[in-house]
């Protein structure tokens, strides 16, 4: 097939890079929260146990994140300073390192599943559904959901992003007839619950492998080539993980401390948990936008910086905010205006329903801090300035969020609610030090190239 017209990623707007991530990003929380409903119409314990593997899944992906962030940000720069052959070296080194990734994790849930989830108590059930679709998606699954990641990745960066729009799309309407099979038992074939849904989506992913690396070899501009791997000079993989380690980092202790929250959450009962996965499955459709503008500010920010012009990323990333606020606020409005028939479609259970209620209230403080992560970070990270979001976001992810999800969540006796708070507290007092750090200016002595 002949490639589409050539991009130059240098000249892409903010929205057309922003539009098709954040329909990408919508449609996979749609399709996410599809997976739900079905599961919970096959038994409140596999929404448990596929929910609390969740945080799991998220870790594995923030380790390929390493990776696919530092790869993004170097190649961004390079590309704003139009030096295209670097640039290739960096997608075949790239791949490499994640390759290297994955294997390992693969190793890890296969031999380490059942005794890491043996230290929660879950009831039995629980577990069994847990470690079947940890064991299957995040074992098996977990090279596809590397490569997937990286190819989309350099698509993004290259400007081509409703490629990656499109493949997404495809990928997880595959993923839906998977579970359709999986768990209805269409054709006369057996249900195999949560086992199937898990194969299923490892199938989608091995799906979205294929089609992203048809779409990259159809367009010439993007220099990804397999041969030729073995010379890739060291400083190329070194500058990825220098930049990729720390710009991880903040994720990675972000989503540790979310671990950590969610153990406490165990301790509250299954219908805490229950309420946790309905809640987080509907704030998703609230946050997509902030991060689809974050995900965009990254990629034009390294551009510009690239392209020696920090004045203009400065100034652009100011109004990306402003944006960014004013319609995950507006969004959460929306959602708590008809949370009752929206929960109502996940359960029926008038405790889980009420607990669920209340954390959705809450997340007007929760989403309005952290739609000014979403955006400034990644702005941050495009330029370079790694290292201060991970100081402050460590501090603040454990000193607020996971001892204040603690204090107030089960010290006194606030529960899920409580938690919540705290969660708000984190992402608000973190997203105003990040707006002060992009004020100050001091991220353009960070720049890369």
């Amino acid at each position: 097939m002949n490639s589409q017209k050539s991009v130059n990623p240098g000249t892409v707007s903010l929205l057309t890079l922003a539009l098709p991530i954040f329909l990408e990003s919508l449609f996979r929380m749609l399709v996410s929260s599809i997976d739900t409903f079905m599961l919970s119409s096959y038994a409140q314990e596999a929404v448990a146990g596929v929910g609390m593997v969740a945080q799991y899944m998220f870790f594995i992906q923030l380790l390929f994140t390493i990776v696919c962030t530092g790869s993004s940000i170097v190649l961004a720069q390079y590309l704003g300073a139009d030096r295209k052959k670097e640039a290739g070296l960096i997608a075949q080194a790239s791949a490499i390192l994640i390759l290297m990734i994955a294997l390992l994790m693969t190793l890890l849930v296969l031999t380490g599943s059942w005794w890491l989830l043996s230290l929660y108590p879950l009831e039995p059930k629980v577990r069994l559904y847990a470690w079947q679709y940890f064991v299957i998606f995040g074992g098996f699954g977990s090279v596809f959901i590397a490569f997937n990641m990286l190819q989309s990745t350099v698509l993004r960066t290259y400007g081509y992003t409703r490629d990656t729009m499109y493949i997404s799309i495809i990928a997880n309407l595959i993923n839906v007839l998977g579970n359709s099979l999986a768990l209805y038992g269409w054709f006369g074939l057996p249900v195999t619950g949560v086992a199937g849904v898990a194969v299923s989506s490892v199938v989608s992913q091995i799906a979205a492998v294929l089609m992203t690396r048809w779409r990259i070899k159809s367009h010439h501009s993007i220099l990804f080539k397999a041969e030729g791997w073995r010379n890739v000079p060291a400083s190329i993989y070194r500058k990825i993980l220098e930049i990729g380690v720390p710009s991880a980092g903040e994720a990675l202790s972000y989503n540790v401390g979310q671990i950590v929250i969610m153990a406490m959450v165990t301790t509250l009962g299954t219908y805490a948990m229950s309420a946790q996965v309905y809640a987080q499955t509907l704030v998703r459709f609230v946050f997509v936008a902030a991060m689809s503008i974050g995900n965009a500010a990254q990629i034009k920010t390294g551009y510009f910086v690239g392209a020696r012009q920090p004045e203009s990323a400065y100034k652009r990333v100011f109004m990306y905010q402003l944006a960014g606020t004013m319609i995950s606020f507006t969004l959460v409005l929306l959602l708590n205006l008809f949370k009752r028939p929206l929960i109502g479609i996940f359960t029926q259970v008038k405790e889980i329903a009420q607990v669920t209620y209340n954390m959705l209230f809450v997340s007007f403080y929760v989403e309005t801090g952290r739609s000014i992560n979403l955006i400034t970070i990644p702005a941050l990270k495009g330029a370079g300035d790694v290292k201060f979001p991970v100081m402050v976001g460590i501090v603040s992810m454990w000193g607020l969020g996971v001892f204040g999800a603690w204090l107030l969540g089960l010290h006194f006796g606030l529960g899920m609610v409580g938690i919540w708070l705290a969660v708000g507290t984190d992402e608000t007092i973190r997203g105003i030090i990040m707006l002060f750090r992009w004020k100050s200016k001091r991220w353009m002595a960070k720049a890369i190239v």
